[in-house]
Parts: C-alpha cells; sequence; structure tokens
C-alpha cells in the first residue's frame, strides 16, 4: 500500500510513518525539511508545504491512502491543507483519510449540541487551534470522504503501553492522557479497518 503522509516530522507523524515502513507500505511524506527525517528506501521525501496546491498534489498522486498528522498554528494551517487535500484525493479516485485533531471536537457529554471546546469540559482558555480543527472536521463531514479523526486528550511523548479507552464522538469518562506512541499506533492500526468510516474517535488510558 502506498501512503500519502503529512505531518511526518511531528511526534504522532513520526510514530505513523516508523510503523508504516516496518509492515513494508511505501510513502510519500510532504516535509518542509527533508534533512530532518531519515531517509528510508520505502520513502519518498517531497519538499514542500501543505498550504500549497502542487505539493500536496505531488504527495498524493498515486496513493492509496491519505494521512494527517498535521498540528496546527494561528494561521489555520490545517483549513489551508484540507482545501488542497479534498481536492487531490478526488483527482486521484483516493476515499480514505485519516487525520490526528483533538479531544476538544468532540461531542460535549455534559453540553449536548456542543463541541467540548465551546464547553465547560474544557479549561482551555484560547480556541484557536480548536477552531482550526473544527474547521477541518467539517470539511471531511462534508465530503464524500471514507474519514476517521483521532482526537486524543492531554497528549506527552509518555511510553508505548498498548493499552487505551476509545469512544466514538466523544471522550471516554475519567480521561487522562495518551502517549504520541500510542495514539500513532491507533491511528496507523486505521488503514486496515473501516471500523470508525465517518467518526471522530475520542482517545485516553
Amino acid at each position: 500500500m502506498k501512503l500519502a503522509l503529512f505531518g511526518a516530522s511531528g511526534r504522532v507523524g513520526r510514530v505513523i510513518m516508523e510503523n508504516a515502513l516496518q509492515d513494508g507500505h511505501d510513502i510519500q511524506a510532504l516535509v518542509r525539511d527533508p534533512e530532518g527525517i531519515a531517509s528510508h528506501p520505502g520513502m519518498k521525501k517531497i519538499k514542500g508545504d501543505a498550504s500549497n496546491k502542487k505539493d500536496v498534489d505531488e504527495v498524493i498522486h498515486g496513493c492509496d491512502v491519505v494521512i494527517s498528522a498535521l498540528g496546527t498554528d494561528k494561521n489555520d494551517a490545517l483549513t489551508k491543507s484540507m482545501i488542497h487535500i479534498l481536492p487531490a484525493m478526488r483527482a486521484n479516485s483516493i476515499s480514505k483519510i485519516i487525520t490526528i485533531g483533538t479531544a476538544g471536537i468532540l461531542d460535549s457529554k455534559r453540553e449536548p449540541g456542543k463541541f467540548r471546546f465551546h464547553s465547560k469540559e474544557s479549561n482551555r482558555r484560547l480556541s484557536t487551534a480548536a477552531e482550526d480543527h473544527c474547521r477541518a472536521y467539517l470539511m471531511l463531514k462534508q465530503s464524500s470522504m471514507n474519514w476517521t479523526i483521532v482526537c486524543p486528550t492531554y497528549l506527552p511523548d509518555g511510553k508505548r503501553i498498548g493499552k487505551f479507552r476509545t469512544e466514538i464522538n466523544t471522550l471516554p469518562d475519567d480521561p487522562s492522557s495518551i502517549s504520541m506512541y500510542d495514539t500513532g499506533d491507533f491511528a496507523y492500526s486505521l488503514i486496515q479497518t473501516n471500523d470508525y468510516s465517518k467518526k471522530r474517535v475520542g482517545l485516553t488510558y
């Protein structure tokens, strides 16, 4: 299988990349600094930016699945990337996409009808990142793609434990944290299943 990977140099993206290469998949990775990632026979590194249509088109061309572990910033990085990712997927007849989101865009249990980042469940004062994640989610939701958004709670580096809890569209009760390794492992496992198609998945220990 050939994977188009965005965010390969990030913490979760690196875990996904390592899993895929270990299993013998081919990767086309869009990176700003190709020297920042070790070379591998199964990986093609494409220097570029996810907000650039031409770069996104090149990475997605010829792939079977798209995985985005891109982080957000104060300039709507996720929204700007999704604007190009979805048309490129359609042009290449790709339907499956897995992205890393945030627990803030899960549904609130305490206040039905609200996202967590709009409710009292969230202690974060600033919502800029969650708003960018939310726009990307709404774009996926309105598309015809077979999408899944992995939504980890507090995300330290941590260790690979291998046991965690998931819940569809909401966060499991009494959440704590989830390491980048278990988050990446779970996201990577989704390339082989449609169990969470068109769903956000809350993830925590």
